[in-house]
């Protein structure tokens, strides 16, 4: 008994200024490519089951072609896969919040896709779902993105395989002071998670991969469709995962796969530079650096370049000229200068310490504007030399203090 899982297609997204030759928005397009890959993969494996933890669309009403691939793609498995389950369970983008609308994945339920929306929730009902499948000794309990405080999280005892399909916020998934993304939705305890009495739970919500318990896992999004893409590609680094991709679980085994899935638009996030001291010329020149260092160049790909420490008049002497071609070779290039931290020297919420005459020259001199080749650095050693020097020659000797003050 096997089942693929994967979460969070996101299909309608659209992000930059670029379109293709037909007119589409690219990341729009680089989406729909993605969603057809996981569901190409998937049919390669021939699974008993197949769970969709969520988010299909990006909105609760999507474009028509965004409908339309979606539905094509999920004919194309149902009919490449004719013996497979295929479960869709509702994300917190996919339900819409007035009792006017209904949700757009009840379309695939022609189909023979079981879809789960919550749309059976009233006062005295919970909107999830319990499925049982007797050809497969199978119970699966598909829960959307939809709050309640009456689920029960309990497996049926009565059949051999217990899978639970949720999209929404495990409990400690995030730091405490963390804001939830959607206030009010589906928030998953952890100790369901933690049970070994789920053969397993399968996610939706979080964009990478996860483990969140001894059978529970995110399977991550099929693409960078996030506000936080940078977080992504840096937790999947700390993860050493090669990318996006579907997991694979055999329930008998408790065997596990995480199956990558082709590169669909790079993401590329530079190491960042440190300004501090550099006049807008030599900043230039670190730039053009970075940039030309990136394996197999930046056409194409969506590349990010934080500068630390820059001040203010110096982005504005930067080569904008220049950036710009850099921009229009990738698909969107991000050059993120960050100023200098704020010294406060008075005024309420000021240190403890007043600054000292050195503290002053060197902050004064680090933001001073320089000609192009000049060292900030010895600059301010030599400044700090030279302060150093005035105060020894005009301090007063022994013999010069008043006996009084002596």
């Amino acid at each position: 008994m096997r089942l693929v899982h994967f979460s969070d297609v996101h299909l309608g997204f659209r992000q930059f200024q670029r379109v293709t030759p037909a007119g589409i928005n690219q990341r729009e397009a680089d989406v729909a490519r993605s969603f057809a890959n996981a569901i190409e993969k998937t049919i390669e494996l021939r699974p008993d089951l197949v769970l969709v933890a969520g988010d299909v669309f990006h909105t609760v009403r999507p474009t028509n072609p965004a409908i339309l691939h979606a539905f094509s793609q999920f004919a194309r498995l149902v009919r490449e896969l004719p013996g497979a389950t295929v479960v869709v369970v509702a994300g917190n983008h996919d339900i819409p919040r007035s009792s006017e609308s209904t949700c757009i994945l009840r379309l695939f339920r022609q189909l023979g896709v079981h879809v789960v929306d919550g749309s059976a929730a009233t006062a005295d009902a919970v909107p999830a779902q319990r499925l049982a499948f007797p050809e497969h000794d199978l119970s699966v309990l598909a829960v959307p993105e939809v709050a309640s405080q009456n689920l029960d999280w309990s497996p049926d005892p009565a059949v051999r395989h217990n899978v639970l399909l949720a999209h929404g916020e495990v409990q400690g998934l995030y730091p405490s002071g963390h804001a939830p993304d959607d206030p009010g939705s589906l928030e998953i305890p952890k100790s369901v998670c933690e049970s070994s009495a789920w053969d397993y739970i399968a996610l939706g919500h979080h964009h990478t991969y996860r483990r969140m318990g001894p059978n529970a896992y995110y399977s991550g999004s099929l693409d960078y469709a996030s506000t936080n893409v940078w977080g992504e590609l840096a937790e999947q680094k700390a993860q050493k995962l090669p990318g996006k991709g579907l997991i694979e679980r055999d329930l008998v085994t408790g065997r596990q796969s995480f199956h990558p899935l082709p590169v669909v638009r790079e993401f590329v996030d530079l190491p960042p530079l440190d300004g501090r001291g550099l006049a807008a010329a030599d900043l230039d020149a670190a730039i053009g650096m970075a940039v030309r260092r990136v394996s197999g160049g930046i056409e194409g790909k969506v590349v990010r370049l934080v500068a630390r420490d820059v001040a203010r008049h110096v982005v504005r002497e930067l080569d904008h000229k220049a950036l710009r071609e850099v921009q229009r070779a990738a698909l969107h290039f991000h050059l993120d200068t960050r100023r200098p931290d704020v010294i406060r020297h008075e005024g309420s919420g000021a240190p403890g310490r007043r600054p000292s005459l050195v503290d002053t020259l060197r902050e004064r001199l680090r933001s001073r504007e320089l000609a192009p080749g000049v060292d900030r650095e010895r600059l301010i050693a030599l400044g700090l030399q030279y302060l150093a020097m005035a105060e020894h020659e005009g301090a007063p000797s022994e013999a010069a203090v008043p006996p009084g003050d002596a």
